[in-house]
């Protein structure tokens, strides 16, 4: 399948949104995800289902000074 992640092409064998982010190997604390122009809650990443050519955000915040 054919997704766009934060602006890239980017092909995946991921059918959920919790999929996609455990291939892409992001920790999942101060993650927001964005689907289709969506902010998806963590607890309906795994519920949530992927389509071809839908539009993935993944945002992690750092602290720092």
């Amino acid at each position: 399948m054919l997704l766009r992640v934060n602006g890239d092409s980017q092909t995946t064998a991921a059918t959920t949104l919790e999929e996609l982010i455990q291939e892409i190997g992001l920790k999942t604390e101060s993650l927001v995800v964005e689907h289709n122009e969506h902010i998806i809650r963590q607890e309906l990443w795994a519920k949530t289902r992927l389509q071809d050519q839908d539009q993935v955000e993944l945002l992690s915040f750092v602290g720092g000074g």
